[in-house]
């Protein structure tokens, strides 16, 4: 019986994500990001996704916030990412190379950390693996900004006019940020 009942619940709140999604959809948002199709690296099919980078405001672990319009005229690599997650680990050291390489050129990383630990968890993660750029604390605000995070890492590629042109799921080598950062400077 327990069995069932957690299933059913986990249906539900299923239900209610799909359709709070839908009627966001529906209704939009107090910002209206323009939409054009553009290539996605996780499923290579064209599909509709935002090419405005929404702005957020967001704390970093100085407690100073943060938008992402600060960065304008910048190309920046958005990384939705946790402490916990395997895959994130494995690309943070590439993405602190990128940065010290590629920073005085127009580069921005900024890491945004969807710990549910908040920064209790992060800052000694930070100072362990010595990241260099900026990190932020997400909200549920930034997540439905971006089309809702279904997994992590998922990583922005915006351009010097704060267009989103490319969003990947999942880790990738070093070699594929630095080809597509190189190309967006």
């Amino acid at each position: 019986m327990t069995k069932i009942f957690s299933i059913s619940i986990l249906i539900g709140l299923a239900v209610l994500i799909v359709a709070c999604n839908n009627n966001q959809a529906q209704t939009g948002s107090n910002k209206t990001p323009d939409k054009k199709e553009i290539q996605t690296s996780d499923k290579q099919e064209k599909k509709s996704v935002i090419t405005k980078a929404p702005d957020f405001a967001l704390e970093n672990n100085k407690g100073e916030t943060i938008r992402l319009s600060s960065f304008s005229k910048k190309v920046i690599i958005l990384n939705f990412w946790a402490t916990w997650c395997g895959p994130c680990r494995q690309e943070i050291p590439d993405f602190v190379n990128l940065y010290k390489e590629y920073n005085d050129d127009g580069l921005e990383i900024i890491g945004v950390s969807v710990d549910q630990s908040g920064w209790d968890a992060v800052k000694p993660f930070m100072e362990r693996y010595k990241i260099n750029y900026p990190v932020l604390m997400y909200n549920y605000q930034v997540i439905m900004d971006y089309g809702g995070i279904q997994g992590i890492p998922t990583t922005f590629f915006i351009n010097r006019n704060g267009e989103i042109v490319e969003k990947i799921v999942g880790m990738r080598p070093n070699s594929y940020f630095e080809e597509r950062v190189k190309k967006l400077l």
